[in-house]
């Protein structure tokens, strides 16, 4: 990095959200150097000693530490722009505290105007987020610890897929296949760590490599060996439920 580059650490336990935020930041701000990309808030904390950059694009809900609990331990070291999928009324405590956010999915638009934002701000020391970082904490919707919506490959491009899209997930050795009625689309996380984010209540384990969304259920069916299969609606092929997890339609049969 050169003495007048800007280097900035992107942290964001989505691939592909990662990705799509270092694209437009090519295109809105190329002379950024996007030194690190980490996926949790220990890896973020790390970077930041390590590269010691001026920015920092944070998620609030990464696994390790979340982005408040790096915001409380910044002290001051960087420019931080908060990557949100928290409902809109949440965020008027980032513009309480005169914060720059992005609100998920990334709108061009609206990073446009973050990053004129932080152009005008390098030059000032940072803000102090520690009692911002309290605020979010208590303002925070609890439903938002559950994910809403993915970032999935489309061709060349990328979709945003609501939750409520998602008729069943498959572990595809480390990765993990989405299947909604219409299609299906590969995501680099596991599908444990993608079990970890969904409403248990609304997203069932049925096999040991299959997680099913209870919604999206059309037929239960009992083999001639008395196993249990699952028909999602607008899907032809059936899902084995695995012995362990039966239970869980014992009320249905």
């Amino acid at each position: 990095m050169s003495v007048s580059a800007i280097g900035a650490v992107i942290a964001e336990d989505e691939p592909l959200v990662r990705q799509e935020i270092r694209d437009v930041l090519a295109r809105l701000w190329p002379e950024l150097d996007v030194l690190a990309e980490v996926g949790d808030g220990i890896a973020a904390l790390a970077a930041l000693d390590r590269l010691q950059p001026q920015v920092l694009f944070l998620d609030i809900q990464m696994p390790g530490l979340n982005g408040l609990e790096v915001a409380q331990r910044l002290n001051g070291r960087a420019h931080v722009v908060f990557i949100t999928a928290f409902d809109r009324y949440a965020v008027t405590a980032f513009e309480q505290g005169a914060l720059d956010y992005v609100v998920k999915p990334i709108s061009p638009e609206r990073m446009q105007l973050t990053v004129d934002r932080l152009r005008s701000r390098l030059s000032s020391p940072p803000a102090d987020l520690n009692r911002i970082a309290e605020l979010l904490r208590e303002i925070a919707p609890a439903k938002a610890k559950y994910l809403r919506w993915l970032t999935v490959p489309q061709g060349a491009e990328l979709r945003v897929l609501s939750v409520t899209e998602i008729s069943y997930l498959r572990a595809d050795q480390k990765y993990t296949t989405v299947v909604t009625a219409g299609g299906s689309f590969l995501l680099t996380s596991s599908l444990r760590q993608l079990k970890e984010k969904l409403d248990p209540q609304i997203f069932w384990q049925i096999h040991r490599g299959i997680v099913v969304n209870v919604s999206a259920i059309d037929r239960i069916y009992r083999s001639f060996r008395g196993a249990l299969e699952i028909r999602v609606k607008g899907r032809a092929e059936l899902l084995p439920v695995s012995a362990p997890h039966a239970h869980q339609f014992r009320e249905s049969h």
